[in-house]
C-alpha cells in the first residue's frame, strides 16, 4: 500500500476516533480504539511493538514500546493530555 494512502487512512481514523470518544479518556482506550478502526480499514496493525535501545554496549533489550506500527511503515505514538507542552513537540 502506498505510504501516502496508509497515511491519509491514518488521519481519517484518528478523527472518526477522536470524534467519537471525544477527549479525556486514557490513552489505552485511544489505542485500543485506533487498532480497531484501522483494522476496519483492512491495515496491518501491530500493538506495544518492543523496540531494542543501545547504550554503549549494552542492549536493552525492551528499551522503549512503540503504540501501534501501520504496515511496518509507520508508528503511532498516542498520547491523552488536558493540554499541549512544549515537552509533546518532536525535535
Amino acid at each position: 500500500m502506498e505510504f501516502d494512502t496508509i497515511a491519509r487512512e491514518i488521519v481519517d481514523s484518528a478523527i472518526r476516533v477522536h470524534t467519537r470518544l471525544g477527549r479525556g479518556m486514557l490513552e489505552s482506550a485511544y489505542e485500543a480504539c485506533m487498532e480497531y478502526e484501522l483494522g476496519k480499514r483492512s491495515l496491518a496493525v501491530k500493538k506495544q511493538v518492543p523496540m531494542p535501545q543501545r547504550y554503549d554496549e549494552l542492549l536493552l533489550d525492551i528499551g522503549y514500546r512503540l503504540d501501534l506500527v501501520v504496515e511496518d511503515a509507520v508508528v503511532i505514538e498516542l498520547k491523552s493530555v488536558t493540554q499541549l507542552l512544549p515537552v509533546h513537540a518532536a525535535h
